[in-house]
């Protein structure tokens, strides 16, 4: 299944570490990130899963939550939630979906042949309030995640959908935005009174306008 962004997250129930859970009752009017790993007791899926534990307080400001699966169960997750507490110094606050039946990690498109065995690629899915996906990334197994990135990317979302601007590249909460080119000058007026910087009449740098 190929899934794109505007498409509809798919739904499913699925035992996790926090009990069972159905996705979409568990997002409700949040912002979800749905990730994959792809094994418990590798070096780097217990760094990975450390850091978005200690990002909570980041992931709760922004209306998000983050949750995890693996094709590994939900008794190996919590047996490996200790080493994970252990070496990152941060004890497991986000669920661990238990997928030994591949159901989700195949839902997703999580598994890819080519990478030689039958566990999930490092997939990332950001999934907004209406439960329509926003954003996806896919690492390689070999590379940790980016989690900043992924908090840049909330953050620019939840910016675009409230006001007309885009975020130029590397863009980061607080920076310049493009006034949306979509806008004539006369109705930008209306929304930035305090003007913008024309480059080229389809690139208008204003300042961030909920700062």
């Amino acid at each position: 299944m190929s899934l794109r962004l505007g498409d509809t997250a798919p739904d499913f129930t699925a035992e996790t570490t926090d009990g069972t859970i159905n996705f979409h009752d568990w997002l409700g009017d949040q912002w979800g990130v749905l990730m994959s790993h792809p094994a418990d007791f590798t070096p780097v899926c217990t760094t990975e899963i450390g850091a978005t534990s200690k990002l909570k307080d980041e992931f709760d400001k922004r209306n998000a939550k983050a949750i995890v699966v693996s094709v590994d169960s939900v008794e190996d997750h919590k047996a490996w939630a200790r080493d994970i507490e252990e070496t990152q110094g941060c004890g497991l606050n986000l669920p661990l979906i238990g997928d030994t039946d591949r159901k989700v990690s195949e839902l997703y498109d999580m598994i890819h042949p080519n990478e030689g065995d039958t566990s999930t690629v490092r997939s990332v899915f950001v999934i907004d309030p209406n439960k329509k996906i926003r954003m996806t990334l896919t690492y390689p197994k070999s590379a940790g995640r980016n989690f900043n990135e992924i908090l840049r990317v909330i953050d620019s979302l939840q910016l675009t959908d409230n006001y007309k601007v885009t975020t130029p590249a590397n863009w980061e909460d607080g920076d310049d935005v493009i006034v949306s080119p979509a806008l004539s000058n006369e109705e930008a007026e209306k929304l930035f009174p305090a003007g913008w910087n024309e480059l080229k009449p389809y690139l208008r740098m204003t300042k961030q306008p909920n700062k």
